[in-house]
């Protein structure tokens, strides 16, 4: 048997509705500039827009029902919802779930004034809240599915799937055209407009209609 010099991270992972089953989580991809009117209101131009990708480390991932505590080196955080989804395999969906891409948008405006990356903007701890996942086969037509973010019971976002630029089979194509996807990759794609700003002890709520949702209370660090 093999020996670590370190004891390995325990795995993260996903529950499954209608099942005891947990869905192991690999990585985290995330796309960007998946809403016209979300690329307009940060200043964008939907005309020329075309998916870009970030990721996010499976550890940054929080089940629904958690308090989280408001994260470090931000005045400025935001919520953004967006579709889940779980691969089986490099083409293949396992199921659909509901996250929210947490953003340190203050840090995110520095790096991108500068050129620079700006990962320390999305990949930091606890900015993944992710609800289960439903699995393909019980999954409803999501073609047109409300989508939308509630902030301390108030509507922020509001929006629907068949609003998305780019479907999550163009997203899973322009992906596998630079990256071997494979079970366990989950893909969050794209965020509608409304996207704003989060403070300790917000209550925020993510649902897209027959979908999982995901639910999370922030608190003072």
């Amino acid at each position: 048997m093999r020996q670590y010099a370190l004891h390995p991270s325990p795995v993260v992972s996903l529950p499954i509705i209608g099942s005891d089953d947990h869905f192991p989580a690999r990585r985290i991809y995330c796309v960007g500039k998946n809403y016209k009117k979300h690329v307009a209101e940060m200043g964008g131009d939907p005309k020329k827009s075309s998916p870009i990708f970030f990721t996010k480390s499976r550890e940054t991932v929080v089940h629904s029902g958690h308090v989280i505590q408001y994260p470090p080196q931000t005045a400025d955080l935001h919520y953004e919802v967006e579709l889940l989804v779980a691969m089986a395999d490099d083409n293949e969906v396992f199921g659909y779930g509901t996250a929210i891409d947490m953003t340190r948008r203050d840090i995110q405006a520095v790096a991108k004034s500068k050129g620079a990356p700006w990962d320390m903007a999305k990949n930091f701890d606890h900015s993944a809240p992710c609800s289960a996942l439903l699995p393909t086969a019980q999954t409803p037509d999501l073609s047109h599915a409300n989508i939308r973010l509630l902030k301390n019971g108030k509507l922020m976002q509001n929006s629907s799937l068949d609003k998305m630029i780019w479907s999550v089979e163009d997203i899973i194509a322009h992906l596998s055209a630079s990256v071997t996807l494979c079970a366990g990759d989950l893909i969050m794609t794209g965020t509608p407009e409304g996207v704003g700003p989060v403070v300790a002890t917000d209550h925020l709520i993510g649902e897209i209609e027959g979908l999982p949702s995901i639910e999370v209370r922030y608190e003072d660090a």
